[in-house]
């Protein structure tokens, strides 16, 4: 595979064969030596779909996905365009939201270990686990409502709607493109975290790096926050296996790159049916991180009545939206598909919220269990190289099965005990999302910084984690 390097932190692959357009990735050489043939020919698989713009992205924690690299971006042309359910991702809308509280790292550390086991209690985790039950109705309203149905509940404030990405709730979401199976396997998963890599965090701001944007963002060193990070759960898994089948026995699977890469013409009726299931699925993740962060804010104010909580911002991993970008020098309408990929727009975008149209919208990149996390902004550098978009969060660098095969429980508890970070979590867990899985999140975040595809902010050091 011919791979060029056009600069310090750019690579591209030539179009060539059946390419559409080449292939570009943002990586370290560092991260490059680490990357393997196989999520390289994913992204170039993405070239060859119809009516690809420009060139898809792997971002520098990209690795091997189903048929779609995670850590990708791709734009497609509305008229020519196709959608993919495997390329979308089975998480729908896995993402992260990060609440700020003012309570100090010295005032809550010597209740740290009882509040992390309250947090096991409240929101339920694990596979299939699930909650309080609500009816059908209730969930077809969350779908077509996201965030806005948590408000009606006083669940969520006027501000953490405006702090959500695309306001909570995308337009466009039709129940009735969704299956009674999948709706089913929703009922009782509002509020709940799921299981493999979702988890909430208890960090401490550990470090600031822009001071300005720090303070606007409400970040103060050795304060803490929670980050939570999670998704539409099994709904939205049984939305993409539902429309992956469907694709598959409309076209046949003969005609794709890769049969993971199933996809359907935008503008055809299977397309705009999966784009309408998939924004149910979108909305139900937006409304059921913010029913958890409420479950969060209830619980800490048992522990500290003064407490005050705010959203800082929540974005979204996993989806496929239609954003206006430079192509060929022009603005156009195209559908963006990230997948384990952040959106990172800058000052000025209309689409952030006036308090960050200044700074850019915070951008969010999550560690491992005992790594830092990252906050950043968004920049205009990125609405020009990367469709507005950055990395998701260290990557992983070893799969599941080389984890549950190669590592221990006590080497893992071992780490977060020398690194002072307490741990509720399930075996399986415990082993799978261990920072010796992950790739080096400073190395991640720092092309992304070099590369003006999103600027530091804030450094946050993980004291208490819950996994799934």
């Amino acid at each position: 595979m011919e791979v060029k390097k056009i600069s310090e932190y750019i690579y591209e692959i030539p179009k060539k064969g059946e390419m559409n357009v080449p292939v570009r990735f943002f990586l370290s050489e560092k991260l490059f030596n680490d990357t393997d043939d196989g999520t390289l020919g994913q992204l170039v698989n993405v070239s060859k779909l119809p009516g690809v713009l420009k060139y898809p992205i792997g971002m520098s924690d990209m690795h091997l996905g189903y048929g779609f690299p995670i850590g990708g971006v791709a734009a497609f042309d509305l008229k020519k365009g196709v959608i993919s359910p495997g390329a979308t991702g089975f998480d729908i809308n896995c993402g992260v939201r990060v609440v700020i509280t003012n309570i100090k790292k010295d005032e809550f550390h010597p209740k740290r270990e009882k509040i992390l086991h309250d947090l096991k209690r409240t929101i339920p985790s694990g596979v299939g686990r699930g909650g309080e039950r609500y009816s059908k109705e209730t969930i077809k309203e969350v779908l077509t409502k996201g965030s806005y149905w948590a408000l009606e509940n006083k669940m969520a404030t006027k501000e953490d709607i405006e702090r959500t990405e695309e306001n909570g709730r995308m337009q466009g979401a039709n129940p009735a493109d969704v299956s009674e199976r999948a709706i089913s396997r929703g009922l009782s998963q509002l509020g709940t975290l799921g299981a493999g890599n979702h988890f909430i965090d208890i960090q401490v701001i550990e470090e600031i790096y822009n001071e300005k944007i720090a303070e606007l963002f409400g970040l103060k060193k050795d304060y803490i926050c929670f980050m939570i990070h999670c998704g539409s759960r099994g709904l939205g898994h049984q939305i993409a296996s539902d429309y992956i089948q469907l694709i598959e026995k409309e076209y046949g699977s003969h005609n794709f790159p890769d049969r993971e890469l199933g996809y359907a013409l935008i503008t055809s009726e299977l397309g705009k049916k999966y784009f309408s299931a998939m924004k149910c699925a979108v909305n139900f993740a937006f409304c059921n991180r913010q029913v958890i962060m409420h479950k969060i804010s209830k619980l800490l104010e048992q522990h500290f009545p003064k407490i005050k909580t705010s959203l800082l911002y929540d974005v979204a991993h996993n989806i496929s939206k239609i954003e206006e970008h430079q192509i060929d020098g022009k603005r156009k309408k195209v559908l963006i598909i990230r997948k384990g990929a952040t959106r990172s727009f800058g000052p000025g975008n209309p689409e952030i919220p006036k308090i960050y149209q200044k700074t850019g919208q915070p951008v969010i990149i999550p560690g491992s269990m005992s790594t830092p996390s990252f906050i950043l902004a968004g920049t205009k550098k990125a609405e020009e190289i990367s469709f507005g978009s950055t990395a998701h969060g260290a990557g992983r660098s070893q799969s599941r099965a080389w984890a549950h095969k190669t590592l221990k429980p006590e080497q893992i508890k071992k780490i977060l005990k020398d690194k002072g970070v307490v741990l509720e979590g399930s075996f399986k867990g415990t082993i799978e999302e261990s920072e010796l899985s992950y790739k080096d999140i400073e190395e991640v975040i720092k092309v992304s910084h070099n590369l003006k595809i999103s600027e530091k902010i804030a450094k946050l050091k993980p004291i208490a984690v819950m996994i799934g």
